[in-house]
């Protein structure tokens, strides 16, 4: 095996980087994986993810965790209702979804990232996750690398994997390439206690997802975990709009009246999404890689997830793609098939290049028909044909 007395370090423990570890220890491999997070009980944040029967659930199942998976997705999470401004509802799929379809091509199950992650962390070996790891630097040694992070570590590994998402400090180490910005920015808000809190949201929600469209802005939004609502206000702004607003993103007040200022045409129900907020906003600039990205493949280094590919969020693809990256990367260094790992990486990348490229021109589209003036027309005649 290509992998046999190497050290393997994947920088980055978040669904991609996990699931990577799992696949190649059940092969044999020595994986230590590198994460910044002081420690696992590290509050994961961002909106549940649904998971695809030939990406995501293909990577559980390769890694037996599917039934795992199957003990703690969210049933009816995804389950939606698209509404307008007025949070009048003009289609909903509540009455005719099933609550499980596994191994249809098309039934997308919901998890919450926190229990993702559990699911992941509790299928390794404890001493797997070096935690408070913040990559600072690598430089070549010997036929590998030695890796720097910031708490004083030094490590040295064979083959090294960054999985360390949009902001990867070690993609620079392969490619010059860099995402460009869509034109559009989310703000996240979190709701606790959404059916105390926000009761007339929670009722609308039902559990499930709701996208409301109106004016070329939206808003989106989810059940989570614990009781809990994820939101994101969605809107056409200039890049560095987050800095030049003038916001506060710890000020509930100053936020509140740039919503309303901003959507000044939407119904007030939406207001207590904005009243009842736990601080602070996250503004989140959503970028995409070029489409037509190459490099050369290295003998031993690669990358995956939004390190290699970020994309907007707009086709539910960004999860999925890095945990069949995992998939694929595993197979390709564990196969057999190749004679190096130089070979195995180049196959690897090509092939991850190729199918990135298509899902992140499908994302960035659906995010131009989301915003666009006739954006809610065209989702409901979309959902309607599917």
């Amino acid at each position: 095996m290509l992998l046999q007395n190497k050290k393997i370090a994947i920088v980055g423990g978040g669904p991609g980087g996990l699931t990577l570890a799992k696949l190649l220890q059940i092969q044999g491999a020595d994986v230590t994986v590198y994460e910044r997070d002081i420690n696992k009980n590290t509050r994961v944040q961002g909106s549940p993810l649904d998971l695809h029967e030939q990406s995501g659930l293909a990577a559980l199942r390769k890694a037996n965790l599917l039934d795992e998976f199957k003990k703690n997705f969210m049933i009816g999470a995804d389950k939606m209702v698209i509404v307008n401004e007025h949070a009048a509802i003009l289609y909903s799929d509540h009455e005719n979804k099933a609550d499980e379809n596994f191994g249809h091509a098309h039934f997308r199950p919901e998890i919450d990232r926190g229990a993702l992650r559990k699911i992941l962390l509790e299928s390794l070996p404890a001493d797997t996750i070096v935690w408070d790891s913040h990559f600072i630097s690598m430089e070549q040694q010997n036929e590998g690398w030695c890796l720097h992070f910031k708490n004083e570590i030094n490590a040295y590994a064979d083959l090294v994997i960054a999985a360390d998402g949009a902001n990867s400090k070690i993609r620079p180490y392969i490619t010059d390439s860099q995402p460009f910005y869509t034109g559009i920015t989310m703000l996240e808000g979190n709701i606790y206690e959404a059916e105390k809190h926000v009761p007339h949201i929670f009722a609308l929600l039902r559990g499930g997802k709701i996208m409301a469209f109106g004016n070329q802005k939206n808003i989106l939004m989810g059940q989570k975990a614990n009781g809990e609502i994820g939101f994101y206000a969605s809107f056409k702004a200039a890049e560095h709009w987050a800095a030049n607003s003038g916001l506060n993103f710890s000020d509930k007040t100053q936020v509140f009246a740039w919503f309303k200022t901003t959507y000044a045409e939407w119904s007030p129900i939406w207001n207590e999404l904005f009243e009842h907020v736990v601080l602070p906003f996250i503004p989140r600039p959503i970028y995409c890689m070029p489409f037509d990205q190459t490099w050369p493949a290295l003998p031993n280094l690669t990358m995956l997830g939004d390190a290699a590919h970020v994309m907007p969020p707009f086709a539910g693809e960004g999860v999925n793609m890095a945990m069949l990256d995992a998939l694929e990367l595993s197979d390709c260094l564990t196969s057999g098939q190749y004679n190096t790992m130089q070979e195995a990486i180049s196959f690897y990348e090509i092939n991850m290049r190729k199918r990135a490229a298509i899902m992140a021109q499908e994302s960035l589209e659906n995010g131009e028909r989301m915003h666009s003036e006739h954006a809610l027309t065209n989702m409901l005649e979309f959902f309607s044909q599917h």
